[in-house]
């Protein structure tokens, strides 16, 4: 076993070593290198494989979008506009919804509606006591008027004294006054009387008013889509028991871009697909928001549906789609075509040597998909489509088979 050892580290083993490295390097040569008995060349670089398209005018048409959800002519919440317990509730639609109870108010209604009465007797009263005072009054100030007169007389004539005028005129001047300050009166007493009744008569309407708001009316025609009120529960004051959905007429309510709501317009008629029924439906758009929402930074489309009362559901998935003319018989191709760079903006004409040209180009109206050229390419050009990050001024190019992959 040790002579084989050593027989390994003599020195024809290293040949026989260096020997098989040679063998091994010349079969990969053969394997890479040589086909069918023959030596291949060197490697050809490859020539960019591009799809083109020839350009041509055409109308240029922007294809807008429009998806959303149906929304009902109304969805009307409910609420009970006082604290109260409830003593009826009419699930079924009918004018009468809900009546909380009003025996409290019942009776309050009732007090205020004596003190009414009350405070319409005292005008009554305060104007009858006024006219009787106001005649008594009047008829003394004559008398003393009179009385006065002569009293004036017989001083002229040397009859009386002047004390005795004197006290004859600070009777007449006492009733006079009197006269004056029932007059004065006829603005004030009376008048409070008559605004303190009419002040009684507005919290009597006030009370009914408040009476009537406890029994809870559908304010139109619906469907109750929300119960949340029983006979003998308690409801707060502006909490939500009932809502209302009329589906009379149902509406899409879509979200766009500035650029879609730049080109749509009222009355435009449109197709609406609802995926959850199956089913097309035509449509028309009614509203395009005039200003962009601030939170969302979108606008708002609405559609109007033509469709039977009551056949489709609020809260549906719906979409739609509007083919607007935006230009007509002018030249665009699609955006990939277009190449931005270094202040640049071209694009890569195939010539007739299957050579590539770099040439420059102006945009003008822009869709989704599409550029408009309005210089820069004429009808019939052909332009590279496809693989442009691989191409130069000037190169040779292969055109693509969509059949077989390569021309």
């Amino acid at each position: 076993m040790r002579h084989c050892v050593d027989n390994l580290n003599k020195p024809s083993m290293k040949i026989a070593a260096i020997i098989c490295v040679l063998i091994i390097v010349m079969v990969c040569y053969f394997v890479f290198f040589k086909k069918n008995g023959e030596m291949k060349g060197p490697i050809p670089a490859s020539e960019p494989v591009v799809e083109v398209m020839q350009v041509e005018k055409r109308d240029m048409m922007r294809h807008v979008v429009l998806s959303g959800k149906t929304v009902a002519d109304a969805n009307i919440a409910l609420a009970p506009k006082y604290n109260g317990r409830v003593v009826k509730v009419n699930a079924n639609l009918g004018d009468i919804l809900l009546v909380q109870d009003t025996g409290d108010l019942d009776l309050s209604i009732l007090q205020q509606e004596a003190n009414t009465n009350a405070a319409t007797a005292d005008v009554t009263t305060q104007e009858a006591n006024f006219h009787s005072d106001y005649i008594l009054a009047e008829r003394n100030y004559n008398i003393v008027e009179k009385d006065y007169e002569r009293q004036k007389y017989l001083y002229s004539i040397g009859a009386i004294s002047q004390g005795d005028l004197e006290d004859n005129e600070q009777i007449y001047l006492a009733a006079k006054a009197k006269l004056e300050a029932l007059e004065n009166q006829n603005n004030s007493s009376v008048l409070s009387k008559q605004y303190a009744a009419e002040k009684s008569q507005h919290a009597t309407e006030a009370l009914r008013k408040q009476r009537d708001d406890m029994i809870l009316r559908a304010p139109r025609d619906g469907i109750i889509g929300y119960r949340n009120a029983e006979v003998g529960s308690y409801l707060n004051a502006g909490s939500k028991v009932f809502s209302l959905v009329d589906n009379s007429h149902v509406f899409v309510d879509c979200s766009i871009s500035e650029n879609d709501a730049a080109v749509l317009e009222n009355g435009m008629n449109v197709n609406v697909t609802i995926d959850a029924l199956g089913k097309n439906f035509t449509g028309k758009l009614i509203y395009v928001s005039p200003a962009m929402d601030e939170t969302s930074k979108t606008y708002t489309a609405r559609i109007e549906l033509d469709i039977d009362k009551n056949t489709v559901k609020a809260g549906l998935f719906a979409r739609s789609s509007i083919d607007i003319l935006q230009r007509k018989d002018t030249i665009f191709i699609t955006k990939e075509a277009v190449i931005s760079r270094n202040g640049r903006t071209f694009v890569y004409v195939l010539k007739e040597d299957n050579t590539v040209e770099e040439r420059d180009v102006k945009i003008g109206l822009l869709n989704d998909t599409e550029e408009e050229i309005i210089s820069g390419l004429n009808a019939g050009d052909s332009i590279v489509m496809t693989n442009q990050d691989r191409l130069k001024d000037g190169m040779n190019v292969k055109i693509a088979d969509k059949s077989n992959g390569e021309k």
